[in-house]
């Protein structure tokens, strides 16, 4: 029995993200139904996380058990001749039996994108959040940084969110701007349901005035969701990077 590691990117427009539902089109059950057609046998992949609703990966890994064969090229190929034009395999690569792409990740960037501009781009359509009121990228470089370190993030996931412990480790957390691009790009050890969508939607809300600058270490401390700012849509939301 092999085990295969896959990259692979997708657009998350039109799946209801990414784990397999019994009433949703995923992404999960889109690869797992084209690597099965391929390999002639049923497979089930073990992802390296959930992606929500309309959330996108240019980097998500996942692995899987097979005793087909077939070349890893041969397999990014074929996979991909199966597959809609928004989800593509990249990468394929025998690791050890004991890999699991969830359970050995040790961290993951993630990046939102956002349009800030008062004029409509149909490109940026389902692929980033339009905001039309200017963002001061370097303050918000600034305040970001407050995010930086190991805290309980109870007050930045969703009421939803099932974890017991919420504390995380954020590496790095920076703003920039590319045109009329602003690109949020933060790492970590893991994140919470939500997490990174409210850590962006605060900054929104202290760069409108709404939250004091240079509270969000008090936001942090107060493990108390209603401090922090709102949720902002999936639309902008990329898993960039997964880290082993």
């Amino acid at each position: 029995m092999r085990n295969l590691k896959v990259k692979m990117a997708y657009n998350g427009a039109f799946y209801h993200g990414y784990q397999r539902q019994n009433n949703a089109v995923t992404i999960q059950q889109t690869v797992e139904e084209a690597l099965s057609k391929l390999l002639m046998e049923e497979v089930t992949i073990n992802g390296c996380s959930r992606t929500d609703a309309g959330v996108h990966a240019r980097e998500y890994v996942f692995n899987f058990k097979t005793k087909n064969p077939i070349s890893c090229e041969g397999l990014v190929i074929g996979t991909n001749n199966l597959l809609s034009d928004d989800i593509a395999l990249l990468e394929v690569c025998e690791v050890s039996d004991d890999f699991h792409a969830r359970f050995d990740c040790k961290g993951k960037e993630y990046e939102y994108v956002i349009h800030n501009s008062t004029l409509k781009n149909p490109f940026y359509a389902n692929t980033a959040m339009r905001y039309k009121y200017h963002l001061d990228e370097k303050m918000l470089d600034e305040e970001a940084k407050a995010f930086i370190g190991r805290y309980d993030f109870k007050s930045f996931c969703s009421a939803d969110c099932d974890k017991e412990d919420t504390t995380r480790t954020i590496f790095s957390f920076d703003v920039v701007r590319e045109g009329d691009l602003v690109k949020m790009r933060v790492s970590g050890d893991g994140f919470l349901y939500n997490m990174v969508r409210i850590m962006v939607g605060t900054l929104i809300c202290v760069n409108e005035g709404k939250i004091k600058k240079g509270t969000i270490k008090d936001i942090i401390e107060q493990k108390d969701r209603t401090k922090a700012g709102i949720t902002v849509v999936p639309d902008g939301l990329y898993l960039n990077k997964v880290f082993y």
